[in-house]
């Protein structure tokens, strides 16, 4: 018996679970425009160099002031004549005859600044100060410092929320998000914006660790596949919410408000949560714990329960998870016993190289050559199939296999890309959709998994732990497109060899489907060491009947033989 039995009794998956699952998951419509949005805010619009004494020029006598790059088929962007080339204006002016009859004229960096074309966007924080030419790099170090504190959030967040609930810590990473988020639109520099965006990460990441750990320590042990599916599609639709905002404002000030501000709103309902019951009586708050079941019991419409519910009752079903939690419990846990090790250190290549991936394909819209409103609807719509086809896999085969195939079929999509040419765009933007959608499915199942593997009285520091390596892939995901500077191929190459590691390495995890929640350390160990020790010993069992088998045949055919020269 332990607290599964008694989630069953209050109702199983009632009333409460779909009110609680349902509030929790709203907010997710906004988390993907958190990670994602420096697509948007960041979007490197059309440029060229301002040209002094006029406040505009129309595009076809930009030719006069500006050279034409090394490609010879656009205007350059960090360049300008230093004087006027009318003469390239002239029709019957070929780029032979220029080199021929004239000099090479002057070229200047742009001492004006940058003119920036609006028809994608108004205005952006690359626009706003010039994150062009030598300081383009600042536009993917701002996505970096962002996914830096997510990471930092990671760690924090997820020790934290052990020591003082889950409730407490997610309540405050609403305020925090809202507040600091809201804040960005108003910050005058680029650091400020740089600082306010880290601020965010931290707050985005205690969101998404609690509100996991928050769902599943409320659902019982059957309903955990189907409640992780359905709660990712908030964040796939998330993501075409994200395309509308952003197309209907166009402007990063504006933007940065729209996806911040709601979270004032979850901030003011989420006093309405109830704590985690598990984590209370591991706390030794064993009468609050009971106040929230017999909360649920009523609102799931078993009142009855709330008499038959005794703080002796819980205390009983949970007596060794009682006994457990009065030893303190830190990191070292992770790794200190045999099984725990295997798991977390699994499960750190199998975050990083998802996050990796998936971060790979989806914050460089704008390669793609197609309206980047656009692409971001396509990649969020063709992660519905993908989830719906991982739920199913999830049920029926199980999170290992799930979680592993996801990675080897991403990692395929990723490799087939580098085959095909550059000017196909439409088959190469098709196969970084499929990759892209394996990727969010193996995210699917990868929090889901996580949240099963560890036990309650350390579940969120593992999730805190392994999830730092996906906030470190994330990190590392923006850094090595540089290296498409020295090989068109190589980023694709390392995002596809880093999936492939993490989708054998996946394979080696122990199975979750249909097993209760646990709640120790030694229930861990106890489920799949001995599960192992169990195999073992059916095996060695195979071997013995199967040798004695073989004995018996000899023997009867000695028998046989016998007979037959009598």
């Amino acid at each position: 018996m332990g607290f599964a039995d008694l989630l069953n009794d209050v109702g199983g998956f009632g009333r409460f679970q779909w009110i609680h699952v349902t509030l929790l998951s709203i907010p997710g419509l906004l988390m993907a425009s958190q990670n994602l949005l420096n697509n948007f805010t960041a979007g490197m619009p059309g440029h060229h160099c301002s040209i002094p004494n006029r406040t505009s020029i129309a595009s076809k006598l930009l030719r006069a002031f500006i050279p034409m790059d090394a490609s010879g088929t656009k205007l350059s962007k960090c360049t300008r004549y230093v004087d006027a080339q009318w003469h390239l204006l002239e029709s019957n002016v070929s780029v032979i005859g220029h080199q021929a009859n004239f000099s090479e004229p002057e070229t200047e960096i742009c001492l004006d600044g940058w003119t920036y074309d609006k028809t994608e966007f108004l205005s952006t924080v690359v626009s706003e100060w010039d994150l062009v030419c030598t300081l383009r790099p600042m536009k993917q170090m701002s996505q970096t410092i962002y996914m830096g504190g997510v990471l930092a959030g990671a760690i924090i967040f997820g020790g934290l929320s052990d020591r003082f609930g889950r409730k407490a810590l997610l309540i405050w990473s609403y305020f925090q998000l809202a507040t600091l988020g809201t804040c960005t639109a108003f910050s005058p520099s680029f650091m400020t914006y740089c600082i306010f965006r880290f601020m965010t990460g931290m707050a985005v990441s205690g969101v998404i660790l609690n509100t996991v750990s928050l769902k599943v320590e409320w659902i019982p042990t059957k309903s955990r596949t189907l409640v992780g599916t359905l709660s990712s599609f908030f964040f796939t639709f998330g993501q075409m919410v994200l395309a509308g905002i952003a197309h209907s404002l166009r402007d990063w000030r504006k933007l940065q408000v729209a996806v911040c501000a709601p979270f004032f709103l979850f901030f003011l309902y989420s006093w309405w949560y109830s704590e985690s019951a598990r984590w209370l009586v591991l706390n030794r708050r064993s009468d609050e714990a009971l106040k929230h079941i017999h909360h649920v019991a009523r609102i799931n419409h078993k009142p009855e329960m709330v008499e038959k519910i005794t703080l002796e009752v819980l205390e009983c079903h949970m007596h060794k998870e009682v006994q457990s939690s009065k030893t303190t419990h830190t990191a070292y846990d992770l790794i200190r016993t045999t099984v725990m090790r295997r798991i977390s250190l699994c499960l750190m290549v199998v975050w990083f190289s998802t996050s990796f991936a998936y971060y790979g394909l989806a914050m460089d819209l704008q390669k793609f050559g197609v309206n980047i409103y656009l692409i971001q609807i396509i990649f969020g719509l063709v992660d519905f199939p993908a989830k719906l086809v991982a739920l199913g896999s999830l049920t029926f085969l199980g999170r290992r296999i799930t979680q592993g195939t996801c990675l080897l079929m991403s990692a395929l999509m990723i490799f087939a890309n580098i085959f095909v040419p550059t000017d196909m765009q439409s088959i190469r933007t098709t196969l970084a959709c499929l990759g892209k959608a394996f990727t969010s499915a193996s995210f699917t199942c990868i929090y889901l998994f996580t949240g099963e593997l560890y036990p309650t009285v350390i579940r969120q520091t593992g999730m805190g732990f392994t999830s730092t390596m996906a906030r470190v892939g994330s990190m590392a995901a923006p850094a090595v497109l540089i290296l498409e500077e020295m090989l068109p191929a190589l980023p694709s190459m390392i995002y596809g060899g880093a999936a492939v590691v993490a989708g054998i390495i996946a394979f080696f995890l122990p199975e979750t489907l249909n097993i209760p929640l646990p709640d120790t350390i030694e229930d861990v160990e106890e489920k799949w060491a001995n599960k192992k020790l169990d195999a073992e010993k059916q095996a060695k069992k195979e071997a013995v009947a199967l040798r004695e088998m073989k004995k018996g045949a000899v023997e009867g055919d000695g028998e046989i033989t016998g007979l037959n020269a009598l």
